[in-house]
């Protein structure tokens, strides 16, 4: 009779060896598609790697033209196909990611040994490109829209009041909005002087002498969308809106003296009493309220018209003033973006001395220092 076991015994045997066999061509298998991952891995990073380095160790200069209307993608796909950078994809996502969304029409000499940063950073400079007309205004930190105006109007053929018109154009700049997203319906708040005061970049701008107001306004608020994109996520991070922000940074850069950290202070001055309610007592709004000429005004001017009639003045009206009293530089703009944190509530400055700024946490202290330096 049949031994049922010893037959089981014996089927599992002969079955023993095709389940190893298959059981280690499963393993081989893995092990290949685990291999070719890894490859792909491998490969894939090398080319991100490869394609933020720049494309040559050694300088050689080019030129590259950006022509009008081109975008970030087509412009990574012309860099690329000159050899310019590795990766035309790469290229794009870097650009988009990093905020160089403005590339600015023109000729730009680039060099294959910059890395991605240095050529989408020229060719978002607007004073980069080299087929700019002779023709040049400088907008410094601190300056009044009214300037700009009579700077641009004396080297181009547009005028004075074109300019302040266009400036104060509703529809016009309702147009603009969606090109910059740092222009908003804040900034037509009743009582404001110039709507775009506040939004000017400063920089040296390159102008034709035909150019229209439209243009030349675009060519700078273009820069100022530079600067805006690389603050872009810090503005979406404050408590106070675009407008405010900006609104702010004229006020500090109009009362610094453009040291980062006495900006920075003067920033935190100034939040301590918005956060507590006080007024914020800034004689330079009252200076832009009176619409004293900078090269004639001082302090003790605005000091002694506190009590000057005007939106602007912020010892008469709690908060900020409607808009803006200057065009901030980036230092300004850093210091209300990032200000120091500090239970300063007043500063002065030593402006009969080396014009040290000093900080005080209470009246009393701050009146002393007053008598002690402008007495």
């Amino acid at each position: 009779m049949r031994d049922k076991n010893r037959s089981v015994e014996f089927e599992d045997e002969l079955d023993r060896p095709v389940k190893k066999r298959r059981h280690s061509i499963l393993q081989r298998v893995v092990l290949v598609i685990i291999v070719l991952l890894l490859v792909c891995i491998g490969i894939g990073g090398w080319k991100v790697y490869k394609g933020f380095q720049p494309v040559s160790s050694e300088s050689e200069k080019v030129n590259f033209t950006v022509p009008e209307g081109a975008t970030i993608k087509s412009v990574s796909e012309d860099l690329a196909e000159q050899g310019i950078i590795d990766s035309s994809q790469i290229g794009y996502y870097y650009a988009k990611f990093e905020g160089f969304s403005n590339l600015i029409a023109g000729t730009f000499t680039l060099d294959k040994s910059w890395d991605l940063n240095k050529i989408y950073t020229t060719l978002t400079d607007i004073n980069a490109s080299t087929n700019q007309s002779g023709i040049s205004v400088t907008i410094i930190d601190g300056d009044w829209a009214k300037h700009i105006a009579e700077n641009i109007s004396s080297v181009t053929n547009v005028s004075y009041d074109e300019l302040i018109a266009l400036w104060n154009n509703q529809e016009y700049l309702r147009s603009l909005m969606p090109k910059y997203p740092f222009l908003t319906e804040e900034m037509f708040q009743e009582g404001v002087r110039c709507y775009l005061e506040g939004y000017f970049a400063p920089n040296t701008y390159q102008f034709d002498e035909d150019s229209t107001a439209q243009e030349i306004t675009e060519k700078i608020l273009d820069q100022t969308l530079v600067v805006y994109n690389q603050y872009a996520d810090q503005f979406a991070a404050s408590t106070l809106s675009t407008h405010q922000i900006f609104t702010l940074a004229s006020i500090v850069q109009y009362e610094g003296t453009g040291d980062m950290e006495v900006l920075k202070n003067i920033a935190s001055v100034f939040y301590n009493r918005l956060n507590t309610g006080m007024t914020l007592g800034s004689s330079v709004t009252v200076c832009y309220a009176i619409d004293f000429d900078r090269d004639n005004d001082n302090w003790q001017a605005c000091e002694v018209n506190t009590d000057f009639d005007s939106p602007y003045n912020t010892y008469l009206h709690q908060g900020l003033p409607p808009g803006a009293v200057a065009n901030a530089g980036p230092n300004a703009l850093e210091a209300v973006l990032n200000p120091n944190q500090t239970n300063y509530y007043y500063f002065m400055a030593d402006v009969y001395g080396d014009g040290t700024v000093y900080f005080s946490e209470t009246l009393d202290q701050h009146n002393a220092l007053v008598a002690q330096y402008l007495g």
